[in-house]
């Protein structure tokens, strides 16, 4: 009894000390006026994300990924049907909705059976990065899908591991994101080294451009197959990366040539180039020095700099390889609100302004083009394609494929499945070899998918596609094809008709 009595004064005097200073604290009123209980309300907005995800939300409602889009992933990475039955859910006739037109007759006679639901489908690039310039290492991918840039830091080595790993199993390649090469990107995968503007893991000692760096570091990993300079990003165009203190410990600090516990920012632009004439010279001498394919990556606004660029190249028969164009939807880095709600355009808008002026430059089909920004999923993949993309890159669809369960917490270094932290408690919550087959079957499962509505549609690869083929609800029964909404039919790769 004696213990009781203990512990229910300790409790009442708990109470009293906490009642005492929410009377006094003048942070917040809730607290003033209600105290104690009004703890009640910040507990339950600290939990509403998770209340939201479990318990509240339809299928469709929720964001940046709805149920059924993690449904998909997460089945097809379990080796499950991810079949859906009794038809749609979505609302059809909502404004914007896609419609893929199929063909009377469909193509080929392979139908895609489940037997055992995995299938290892990939579909190879169209086009060969770099082969319009001749550079001496040409890349064709092997995968319409590959992942995105996420630098190690931003995610913890263990899903790092997870992902290259993946991605060597599905033939795809995976983006080192601008925080420089890791031993955790060096599990066989094919590699994109993205050169940042903070230039992390190629600078020298004062912090700028080294091209020895760049070219010792490439001789040693012949697994880079890409350079991509990145110019802005979908979740924060025109501001630089960001890495709070407490994630830049000694290992990525060392790796980034950066202070450990220092907040680690990159400037908002690089300081090798300003003009389009500039970035021409350098992705040129880049190229002659590594022998790679040299292109670049942005967000799209305003046009007039890209206009330039494309005039330059169509005048100098000499460039960029390839162009990256992100989404303004697109969202792996932390940014502040007004960024990801409003700054660049949507994918859909910034990659057909952007493919219009190279378009009209005679250089569309000289470059190969990526799409960033949601596009994981097949019918997105193949609105895409049929827009002028070559390839697609997944960043987040790649951490959900991986485990990821959309927590949200990403900048906060407290993730719960371990992807986007750095303590070791719950960075062993990844099992890479597990994980790693898991986004195998997802990007396979992808493939599998988009050849199947490829070949619904008519076409022996998704680079047929063409903007006539994607109709998009106004409302109320009525619809516009893709041609007529954005004004251009894109050219379609000078390939093998049949790549599936």
């Amino acid at each position: 009894m004696a213990v009781i009595y203990w512990v229910l004064i300790s409790i009442a005097a708990f109470l009293v000390l906490v009642t005492l200073f929410d009377l006094v604290q003048g942070r917040r009123p809730i607290l003033r006026n209600f105290p104690i209980i009004g703890h009640l309300r910040y507990w339950l907005i600290t939990i509403g994300p998770e209340l939201r995800q479990y318990i509240v939300a339809t299928n469709r409602e929720e964001r940046p990924f709805t149920r059924v889009e993690r449904e998909w992933i997460e089945e097809a990475g379990d080796n499950k049907d991810n079949y859906f039955s009794f038809g749609t859910d979505d609302e059809i006739n909502r404004q914007g909705f896609v419609f893929i037109k199929n063909a009377a007759v469909a193509y080929g006679d392979r139908n895609f059976i489940r037997e055992g639901v995995y299938t290892d489908t990939v579909i190879p690039c169209a086009k060969v990065f770099g082969e319009w310039r001749g550079r001496a290492k040409p890349y064709r991918a092997q995968s319409l899908i590959n992942v995105s840039g996420m630098s190690f830091g931003a995610l913890s080595g263990r899903a790092v591991t997870a992902l290259n790993k993946g991605a060597k199993l599905a033939g795809c390649y995976q983006s080192t994101g601008e925080g420089g090469l890791s031993d955790y990107h060096k599990q066989g995968a094919d590699l994109m080294f993205q050169i940042g503007t903070g230039y992390f893991g190629v600078q020298d000692e004062n912090g700028n451009f080294s091209m020895d760096r760049l070219v010792k570091m490439v001789a040693e990993n012949p697994q880079i197959k890409l350079l991509e300079i990145k110019m802005s990003q979908g979740a924060k165009p025109g501001k630089g990366g960001l890495l709070p203190g407490e994630k830049v410990t000694p290992e990525i600090a060392r790796i980034r040539g950066v202070k450990p516990g220092e907040t680690c920012a990159s400037p908002t632009k690089h300081n090798t180039f300003e003009t389009p004439a500039e970035l021409i010279d350098w992705a040129e001498e880049i190229a002659e020095k590594t022998g790679l394919p040299v292109g670049i990556k942005t967000a799209m606004g305003h046009g007039a700099w890209f206009e330039e660029l494309a005039k330059l190249m169509s005048e100098q028969q000499r460039g960029v390889d390839f162009i990256t164009v992100d989404g303004g939807e697109g969202g792996t880095g932390a940014a502040p609100l007004s960024f990801s709600d409003h700054v660049a355009l949507p994918f859909r808008l910034g990659f057909t302004k952007l493919y219009k002026i190279f378009l009209r430059a005679g250089m569309a089909d000289k470059i190969v083009w990526i799409g960033a920004g949601k596009l994981g999923f097949p019918d997105r993949a193949a609105v895409a394609f049929a827009m002028g993309c070559d390839l697609i890159q997944a960043a987040r669809e790649s951490l959900i494929g991986i485990g990821c369960i959309q927590a949200q917490k990403c900048h906060t270094n407290n993730c719960p499945t371990g992807i986007t932290t750095h303590k070791k408690w719950l960075e062993k919550g990844i099992d890479p070899e597990v994980q790693a087959k898991r986004l195998m079957r997802y990007i396979h499962s992808f493939h599998n998918e988009l050849a199947e509505i490829t070949h619904a549609a008519g076409y022996g690869h998704p680079s047929q596609f063409k903007m006539s083929d994607i109709e998009i609800s106004t409302g109320q029964d009525s619809t516009i094809s893709l041609r007529d909404k954005f004004g251009y039919e894109k050219i379609i790769p000078k390939a093998p008709a049949d790549m599936t």
